[in-house]
């Protein structure tokens, strides 16, 4: 597929880009979406698509997704999931942890519900005005579905 070679070297540029300014890409978002079609098999939605960035079908049943990401290189923390938007349609958010040269490390789940619940605690600004979480806070809401807990 020619996506996926432009995404090896989108990948590749971003992170010779960061080495040298020390500044993301700005591509960790697009390239996240990719990378949790490719391993769960999801279906991307169009561009600009409200609330959601991918489907899962299983049956008559589907699952609509807003997906995350975050990159960091060695020695960094997570730090923070982007803005969650709330006022769009979805059903769960899918947060992709990168690390090194864009490899994923985890992929995370969490309920719309558990999303709305945790951003509606009173508290930081950046959770309640922003709809971000830190990483840590996603993944006590969430549950990991990659890699399998299962394999």
């Amino acid at each position: 597929m020619r996506e996926i070679e432009i995404l090896k070297q989108v990948k590749k540029l971003a992170v010779e880009y960061y080495d040298i300014t020390g500044k993301p890409l700005g591509v960790t978002g697009e390239i996240a979406e990719v990378e949790a079609a490719q391993h769960l098999g999801l279906e991307l939605t169009e561009a600009r698509t409200e609330g959601y960035d991918a489907v899962r079908r299983d049956g008559n049943n589907i699952t609509r997704i807003q997906i995350k990401g975050r990159w960091k290189r060695q020695g960094k923390n997570w730090g923070r999931v982007g803005s969650i938007n709330t006022t769009k349609a979805f059903d769960t958010v899918m947060l992709v942890l990168m690390q090194g040269r864009y490899e994923v490390a985890e992929i995370w789940e969490a309920p719309r519900a558990a999303i709305l619940d945790r951003l509606s605690k009173p508290g930081s600004k950046s959770r309640n005005e922003r709809g971000s979480l830190g990483v840590s806070q996603f993944k006590s809401i969430a549950t990991l579905i990659w890699p399998s807990v299962y394999d």
